[in-house]
C-alpha cells in the first residue's frame, strides 16, 4: 500500500480521500516546519502532501529515496526544488484550478480597494474622523483594464472586468484571438498595453522573463496616475522603482498581496497611503482552501495507485481512463529505447520518435518520456519518465517527434530512430491483443520478436550455416533458447537474430560467438518486460 505523509495543515476530508482510495496516510502538519524531523522520516514515503510551509529543497529530495510524487495544494510551487525533483524522478503536482476564482476575486477586490482608497477610508472613520473630502477616488466603469497574463486566474479577471463595463485589453504570448475574442479583450502587445492601461493587473508566473516586468522603463511609458494590482507572484514587479513612482505620483496606487520577501514584515509599502496591502491573501478563503485540499488528494492516489498523472509540473498528463490502454505502449517506448541504448556505444546526438496509427492519437509526451528512459538507462541507471527528458537535454541531445496516420500493416507501432556520429539505428515494435511488445523491425529488416527479459542479438552476412552456429554453441553451454527470430533485408545481405533465453547470456560463451567469422556482432540484451 502506497504511504503519503501530509506535512502541512489539511483538511479532515483530503485526509480520507486518501484513505478510501486506498492509501495510507500520515497526518502531521507541524512537522513541515521541522526540518530535521522531515529529514529524518522522509525516506519512509512515496508521496508528500505540502500547502507552503514545508520547503522541499534538494537536501530533502535526496534523503526521499521513496518518494515518487509531491502534491502541492495551491498553484504556487515556489517552495518545491523542481529541478532537483525532476532529476531524482519525482512528479511535482500542483492545483491550479482550485484557487482560481478566489484568486482573481481577491484581484478585483484590490482594484476596487485602491480606485475608492477604501482600507484608509475605512481607518480614518473608525479613528472618529469624517475626511469625506480626503478620499476622492475614480470609477472604473468605462476605464481601460490591462491584464498581463490571461491564464486561469488572468482570464477570469477579464471576464469580470468585461461585466463592470470596463475596456480590457490583455497581454499573453500563448493567448489565441479566438479565445480573447470568446473572453471579450482585446490582446495587444506589452509595449501597447503599458501604454493604453488606466489599471493594471498581473496574474503570470515568475520566470527569468517575468521577473520584473514592471520596473523604472516599464512605469515610464505608462500613463500618469495608472494603479497596478499584483495578486500573482512576489518578484514581478520591482518594489523599489515601484515605490518610487508611487511617491512621484507616476502611479496613482497599488495593490499589493505578495511580496519578494515573505513573510513581508516590513516594506517600504507599507508607509504609503496610496497602497493596499494583504498577506498573501489570494486563496485564503475557505472553499479555495478546502477545493485544493481535495484535489492534491485524489490527484495524488490516482497517481500512486492507478498511475494517472494530472496537474504535473514536470511531466505529461495521463488520465485515468487512458492509463489502462496507455501502459503496453509505454512499456513498448520504454523497451526499444533500452534496445538501442545497450547496443550503442558512441555518444548520441539526435533522437527522432514516429508514431504511427493509433499510436499517434495517443498521449505521446508520455511515450516518449518513457522512451528516452529506457535510453539513456544503460548509463544512468536511477532514471525514468521524468528525469529523462531533463537528462537527455542536459547532454545535449536533440529529440523530435513525428506522428502520421497508419501506413503498413499494423493499427499503430512507435519507431525510433537515433543518430550519433558514427551511425544511425532504427528499431520499431507494437503491442498486439495480449499487450506483450513485441520488435517487428531492426535496422530496416522486417521480424516478429517477442521481448523477453534476456536476449542475444547479432548481426551477420547472409548465409548458410548461423542458425546452426548459435544452436550449437548454446547447445554444448548449456544455454537455454526460449525463441528465436531470424531476419534478413535480401538474400546474401544482412542479417540479424534475436534469442530468447532463459537466462543472462555467459560472457566466455559470448566470446565464443563474437570469434566467429560469420558474425558481425553479439550483444547480449537485458529488459524490464513486467507491464
Amino acid at each position: 500500500m502506497p504511504r503519503v505523509l501530509v506535512s502541512d495543515k489539511l483538511s479532515p476530508t483530503a485526509v480520507q480521500i486518501f484513505k478510501d482510495r486506498g492509501v495510507e496516510v500520515d497526518y502531521l502538519p507541524d512537522v513541515g516546519k521541522d526540518k530535521e524531523k522531515l529529514l529524518e522520516i522522509i525516506p519512509q514515503y512515496d508521496g508528500l502532501a505540502i500547502r507552503s510551509a514545508t520547503k522541499v529543497t534538494e537536501k530533502l529530495i535526496n534523503d526521499a529515496t521513496n518518494l515518487k510524487v509531491v502534491g502541492r495544494a495551491g498553484i504556487g510551487v515556489d517552495n518545491v526544488d523542481i529541478p532537483a525533483a525532476s532529476r531524482r524522478g519525482i512528479i511535482v503536482m500542483n492545483t491550479p484550478f482550485g484557487n482560481s476564482i478566489t484568486t482573481a476575486e481577491h484581484a478585483v477586490a484590490m482594484l476596487f480597494s485602491v480606485a475608492r482608497q477604501i482600507p484608509e477610508a475605512n481607518s480614518s472613520t473608525h479613528a472618529g474622523k469624517w475626511e469625506k473630502n480626503r478620499f476622492m477616488g475614480v470609477e472604473i466603469t468605462g476605464k481601460t483594464l490591462g491584464v498581463i497574463g490571461c491564464g486561469n486566474i488572468g482570464s477570469i479577471v477579464a471576464m469580470r472586468g468585461v461585466g463592470l463595463k470596463m475596456n480590457v485589453i490583455a497581454f499573453d504570448p500563448f493567448l489565441r484571438e479566438q479565445r480573447a475574442s470568446e473572453l471579450g479583450v482585446e490582446k495587444v502587445e506589452l509595449e501597447e498595453l503599458f501604454s493604453r492601461a488606466d489599471f493594471i493587473t498581473l496574474h503570470t508566473p515568475l520566470t527569468d522573463k517575468t521577473r520584473d516586468i514592471i520596473n523604472k522603463a516599464a512605469i515610464a511609458k505608462m500613463k500618469d496616475g495608472v494603479r497596478i494590482i499584483n495578486c500573482a507572484r512576489g518578484g514581478l514587479i520591482n518594489e523599489p522603482d515601484l515605490v518610487e513612482a508611487l511617491k512621484s505620483g507616476k502611479v496613482a496606487g497599488a495593490g499589493i498581496d505578495v511580496f519578494e520577501t515573505e513573510p513581508a514584515t516590513e516594506s517600504p509599502f507599507f508607509a504609503l497611503d496610496n497602497v493596499v496591502c494583504t498577506p498573501h491573501l489570494g486563496a485564503a478563503t475557505s472553499e479555495a482552501q478546502e477545493n485544493v485540499a481535495l484535489q492534491i488528494a485524489e490527484q495524488m492516489a490516482d497517481y500512486l495507485v492507478k498511475g494517472a498523472v494530472s496537474n504535473a509540473i514536470n511531466m505529461p498528463a495521463i488520465t485515468a481512463e487512458e492509463a489502462p490502454r496507455l501502459k503496453p505502449f509505454v512499456k513498448l517506448a520504454e523497451v526499444l529505447g533500452a534496445f538501442v541504448g545497450q547496443v550503442t556505444e558512441e555518444p548520441i546526438q539526435e533522437v527522432e520518435i514516429l508514431f504511427d496509427g493509433a499510436t499517434a492519437a495517443m498521449n505521446t509526451q508520455a511515450l516518449k518520456s518513457a522512451a528516452l528512459a529506457g535510453l539513456i538507462r544503460p548509463q544512468v541507471a536511477d532514471v525514468n519518465m521524468v528525469s529523462a527528458p531533463i537528462m537527455v537535454k542536459e547532454r545535449g541531445v536533440v529529440v523530435s517527434e513525428i506522428r502520421r496516420d497508419k501506413s503498413g500493416v499494423f493499427d499503430g507501432y512507435i519507431k525510433l530512430t537515433v543518430k550519433t556520429k558514427e551511425r544511425t539505428r532504427a528499431i520499431a515494435g507494437t503491442c498486439f491483443s495480449d499487450g506483450k511488445p513485441r520488435f517487428i523491425q531492426i535496422k530496416g529488416i522486417n521480424i516478429d520478436a517477442e521481448v523477453g527479459e534476456h536476449m542475444l542479438y547479432t548481426t551477420n552476412n547472409d548465409a548458410p550455416g548461423i542458425i546452426g552456429l548459435l544452436g550449437t554453441v548454446c547447445g554444448k553451454n548449456n544455454v537455454n533458447i526460449a525463441n528465436f527470430q531470424l531476419g534478413r533485408n535480401r538474400p546474401g545481405g544482412d542479417a540479424i537474430a534475436l534469442l530468447y533465453l532463459d537466462a543472462p547470456f555467459p560472457q566466455d560463451v559470448l566470446e565464443e560467438v563474437r570469434a566467429h567469422e560469420s558474425i558481425i556482432s553479439a550483444k547480449p540484451l537485458r529488459f524490464d518486460v513486467g507491464v
